[in-house]
C-alpha cells in the first residue's frame, strides 16, 4: 500500500466534466492513506471531510488561508467552513460529482499543513 507521503507529492490532473467518480473499492484503496478523513455523503455526492481544531479564531483563519493558497497552487478547491477554533475541510471533484484521486492528494497535502 502506498503511504500518504506518496499522495503528498502527487499532482492533481484536470478532470473532464461528466467523468466517472471513484467507486467504493477505489475509495477503500485510498482511504487508509488519509486516515483522519471521513468519506461523507452530501446531496448524493461522496466527499472527504476532516475537522481541524485550533486554539482560537485567528489560528482557524490562518489555517484556512494556507488551505486556500494550497488550493490555488493545485487548481483544486475545497469547501472551507471556518468557526472559532475549528476549520472543516471538504474535498470532492465537482466535474465528476464525487471523489477522484485528486481529492485524496489534496487531503494528504492539507494534512501536511497542520
Amino acid at each position: 500500500m502506498k503511504s500518504s507521503n506518496d499522495l503528498v507529492h502527487g499532482v492533481c490532473v484536470p478532470c473532464e466534466q461528466g467523468g466517472e467518480p471513484m467507486n467504493s473499492s477505489q475509495i477503500d484503496k485510498f482511504s487508509p492513506q488519509v486516515p483522519e478523513w471521513a468519506v461523507v455523503d452530501q446531496e448524493n455526492i461522496a466527499k472527504l471531510m476532516r475537522k481541524f481544531k485550533f486554539k482560537n479564531f485567528a489560528e482557524s483563519i490562518s489555517f484556512a488561508d494556507k488551505v486556500g493558497e494550497l488550493a490555488e497552487k493545485n487548481g483544486h478547491h475545497p469547501r472551507l467552513i471556518v468557526d472559532w477554533g475549528k476549520v472543516t475541510v471538504l474535498w470532492w471533484t465537482h466535474a465528476v460529482k464525487g471523489l477522484h484521486r485528486n481529492d485524496f492528494i489534496m487531503a494528504a497535502k492539507t494534512d501536511a499543513l497542520s
